[in-house]
């Protein structure tokens, strides 16, 4: 006689995996890797130190 199958219980590991593949294909479509985000962040930071430093003290 066949093992008994918990229904629910594949029925949400079958909705978990097509959440997971469909964040899968968000990452790849609007994602950014790190490196990018930490350019990204330098770059700012960078704005903001030299805005800072072109600004008169009275």
């Amino acid at each position: 006689m066949a093992e008994p199958v918990n229904l629910n219980r594949f029925r949400k590991d079958k909705a978990r995996a097509e959440k997971k593949a469909r964040a899968d294909q968000n990452a790849v479509k609007f994602g950014r890797t790190k490196a990018e985000k930490d350019l990204n962040r330098a770059r700012v930071d960078k704005a903001k130190r030299d805005l800072d430093g072109h600004k008169a003290d009275e």
